[in-house]
């Protein structure tokens, strides 16, 4: 009885060895690095464009103008302005 079930298991034990990757190349290696490769070099180019693109110079909308119906109070504050303050000692 002991013999038989070695010899299933034995059988059996290549069948059942797991599998982590998905095919069995073994060239896996060397496409991971090429993916790494790309991706540092995605990277730079992206990196590169954000930086040109920040450095120029954005533009500057017009003042809007002068709604009546904006109700913008252009009075003077009533305390006194603290560069007054800094001026008189």
């Amino acid at each position: 009885m002991a013999a038989p079930m070695a010899r299933v298991l034995a059988a059996g034990s290549s069948a059942l060895r797991r599998r982590f990757a998905s095919s069995a190349r073994h060239d896996d290696a060397k496409e991971a690095v090429k993916w790494e490769r790309i991706t540092y070099a995605g990277i730079a180019v992206c990196t590169v464009l954000a930086i040109y693109n920040l450095s120029k110079g954005h533009q500057h909308f017009p003042d809007p103008p002068p709604y009546p119906y904006m109700h913008i109070r252009n009075k003077d504050f009533p305390w006194v302005s603290l560069t007054t303050c800094a001026t008189r000692s």
